[in-house]
């Protein structure tokens, strides 16, 4: 019975690092364009779950099997993009998920899951994606940092924050929820 258990951990793991790569390319689909180049969209919805619900190797690990999805030309990314919005401008937010998943999966592993603590890691790992995307915006379009953030940061703010008003109770009741039948 122990061999099953210790079988099936890794099964798991696994099952879940890919749930969590499929909602975000499934979320990243649910997206608003705006004048800029970088469109509104839920995936970061999904980065901030499976930061709240998962450990942070499986979160971050999530990210990076939703990456490499796109690299290998699954239409994961917002509008059904693949490699090349990887590589474009707004490439560097995308990559941007796995910062925030390390980032605030590491806080979380060293602070505990609190409410209080998650809201705080996940908003040091927002702060992380936004710095990765919009250095990377900026290498790619020649953008200053002010004309950057003004269209690359600030009009996400108030959505990127209720999407962590909701993550941090939605989480929690997954983890309730998986708890109950034996994770």
């Amino acid at each position: 019975m122990n061999e099953t258990r210790r079988a099936a951990r890794p099964a798991a793991r696994i099952a879940r690092v890919g749930l969590f790569a499929a909602l975000t390319g499934v979320l990243a689909q649910v997206s608003v364009p705006l004048p800029g180049l970088v469109p509104i969209s839920l995936a970061t919805f999904a980065v901030y779950l499976a930061v709240v619900v998962l450990d942070w190797r499986e979160a971050a690990a999530s990210m990076a099997v939703y990456l490499l999805l796109g690299i290998v030309g699954v239409p994961v990314f917002s509008g059904f993009g693949t490699l090349n919005r990887l590589a474009g401008p707004t490439g560097g937010y995308l990559i941007g998920y796995l910062a925030c998943a390390l980032a605030a999966g590491l806080i979380l592993a060293r602070t505990g899951r609190k409410a209080v603590w998650s809201i705080a890691a996940l908003t040091v790992g927002t702060v992380v994606l936004y710095a990765v995307g919009t250095a990377w915006y900026m290498l790619q379009t020649g953008s200053a940092l002010m004309p950057a953030l003004a269209g690359c940061v600030v009009p996400f703010l108030p959505g990127d924050c209720l999407k962590i008003a909701l993550a941090v109770p939605a989480g929690g009741r997954l983890c309730a929820a998986a708890a109950k039948i034996g994770r």
